[in-house]
């Protein structure tokens, strides 16, 4: 049996008057209250579901142009909460759509929102400090929120400390040494959970760095894994890490194929990435009592202040 679901409309009012607002905090890429209320990128209604969804697709991005966000149509969006519906959603919004604030849905859904913007505005509207880990979106958008806002926040692509480090080594050695693998052949691998449908952005920043340093290599040439039976087979995945791993294997060989060099990162679980947030956190914390001038940060700047746990 299908259900009516319903949603307020004063999110932002209510975030405003709640205790953990008026307090000096910290967002997480996700904000919660008891009444599971959420905002969209425009001041709208809420559309009802189950997840959190606060990143953009570059498809979703690629369909926002200046001139786009003046329809007035009124959509509605049955089964939200699907695959197809959380697209369809995120498409919508992104054009300026006005979605109706109700959905049909299965009895266990009922009550549940689904958030379809990026939670940085929110974060930015009610002047909360944020720590966000994305790939994706637009970025330019994204800072220019946050720097308009005054809001002091740490936005970066990767989470993980020694895996910052790492691509903070690779920028470092392409910028002091450039063109010194010139001619070498270059091949790319990388395993993530079958959820991530998109290529590794670690894995491009890394490719980057290869490409500075003379290496031909396009990065539509990325050898993606999704498959658990060859992740385990051919990746040596963990079977108890298939639903959540970061393998990146990167393989260089000279011209004559004579000298060849391999670099590899391997993450199982996610814990690299809740330490790097937790000393994001503290790092920004004392940003914001100090009253720091700089408002933006990313993991590099964590790194260099040291005195992590």
């Amino acid at each position: 049996m299908a259900l009516l679901f319903k949603a307020p409309c004063t999110a932002i009012s209510y975030l405003q008057k709640t205790q953990i607002f008026k307090k000096q905090c910290f967002g997480f890429d996700n904000v919660n209250n008891s009444n599971n209320n959420v905002v969209f990128s425009r001041p709208r209604c809420l559309v009802p579901a189950v997840l959190s969804m606060s990143s953009t697709t570059k498809p979703i991005q690629e369909l926002e142009t200046p001139g786009s966000k003046s329809f007035n149509i009124p959509i509605m969006v049955n089964g939200c909460s699907g695959k197809m519906g959380k697209a369809v959603i995120k498409a919508a919004d992104t054009i300026g759509l006005q979605l109706v604030p109700v959905s049909f849905g299965s009895e266990e859904e009922s009550g549940k929102t689904l958030e379809v913007c990026d939670n940085a505005e929110l974060y930015c509207k009610v002047g909360v400090p944020f720590v966000m880990g994305t790939t994706g979106g637009d970025r330019d958008k994204l800072y220019k929120t946050v720097e308009n806002s005054r809001v002091y926040a740490v936005i970066s692509p990767q989470m993980g400390k020694q895996v910052v480090a790492f691509l903070a080594a690779m920028e470092i050695m392409a910028e002091q040494f450039p063109g010194a693998f010139s001619g070498y052949s270059l091949q790319v691998l990388e395993s993530h959970q079958t959820s991530k449908v998109d290529t590794s952005g670690t894995a491009k920043a890394v490719i980057s760095c290869f490409q500075k340093l003379g290496v031909s290599f396009d990065m539509d040439q990325i050898q993606m894994i999704r498959d658990p039976k060859q992740q385990i087979e051919m990746v040596g995945v963990p079977e108890e890490h298939l639903a959540g791993h970061a393998f990146h294997m990167y393989h260089l060989t000279s011209p004559e194929k004579t000298v060849s060099f391999e670099f590899q990162h391997n993450v199982c679980g996610r814990s690299i990435y809740a330490e790097g947030t937790i000393d994001a956190v503290i790092f920004l914390s004392k940003k914001v009592q100090s009253q720091a001038d700089k408002l933006i940060y990313n993991m590099i700047d964590v790194l260099r202040e040291g005195n992590m746990r």
